[in-house]
């Protein structure tokens, strides 16, 4: 089991930002990333889309249980933790989707015999969360040193009842919508990592969804590449 954030060292006043009106392409909230806001994590990250922010965290390699060892590669756990209450049913399923993404693109052939844990805290949701949590993932990752094929980053889409698709929808959107689409895309080739879908939709959105989500990735990788040069400039 992974040991308890500590959340005594988040500074929001670092946090950087890019606002939607300030880039050209689909519409996409407010995104702000802060790396590094915890002490005690091998690898952590703040994460926020607009009023949605999770907080992830990287511990590893390090040793695990014989029980759990596996040979030629580390083993990956992944733990989401909701703001409040027990991890039930829907965390779980977020958690095989964003361990899915990490074994697609974390190396980790590198660290056999070893454990490598992800502990995403979800700090508000107001819509997208899933495709939050991703893009912290990637971000935590990244701060923690570890390779990886490529960066990834989620992008979320919902669907109106009227056929109108909304991207990075927020609480009500996603409320209101008769479908979600999260999607996580890679870097090199916006291929897509993992998918998810809820409610009824038909393989035409759902392209048109892919479509949107690949152009609006290109911003979210931009703002990856700007933020981790902010940091290391101030090294």
């Amino acid at each position: 089991m992974a040991a308890p954030m500590d959340t005594d060292t988040w500074d929001r006043d670092e946090v950087e930002e890019v606002d939607e009106e300030e880039a050209a392409g689909p519409p996409l909230r407010a995104v702000g990333c802060e790396q590094q806001p915890l002490s005690r994590p091998d690898g952590s990250a703040s994460f926020t889309q607009g009023d949605t922010a999770v907080l992830a965290a990287v511990y590893g390699p390090a040793e695990v249980r014989v029980s759990r060892e596996q040979s030629d590669r580390a083993t990956l756990e992944v733990i989401l933790k909701p703001k409040t209450g027990l991890p039930g049913v829907l965390e779980k399923s977020q958690e095989q989707f964003v361990r899915g993404v990490l074994e697609a693109t974390l190396l980790s052939s590198l660290h056999p015999r070893t454990s490598i844990t992800l502990v995403l805290q979800v700090v508000h949701d107001a819509g997208a969360l899933l495709a939050c949590c991703v893009s912290a993932a990637c971000m935590a990752l990244a701060d923690a040193g570890l390779a990886l094929r490529c960066l990834f980053c989620g992008v979320a889409c919902a669907i109106a009842r009227d056929g109108t698709i909304g991207l990075d929808p927020d609480a009500r959107a996603e409320k209101e919508g008769r479908a979600l689409v999260t999607l996580a895309l890679d870097s090199s080739g916006k291929n897509v990592l993992a998918s998810s879908t809820k409610g009824r939709l038909d393989a035409t959105e759902y392209q048109r969804c892919l479509a949107l989500s690949r152009e609006a990735s290109t911003k979210v990788f931009e703002f990856y590449r700007d933020s981790i040069s902010r940091r290391y400039s101030k090294c």
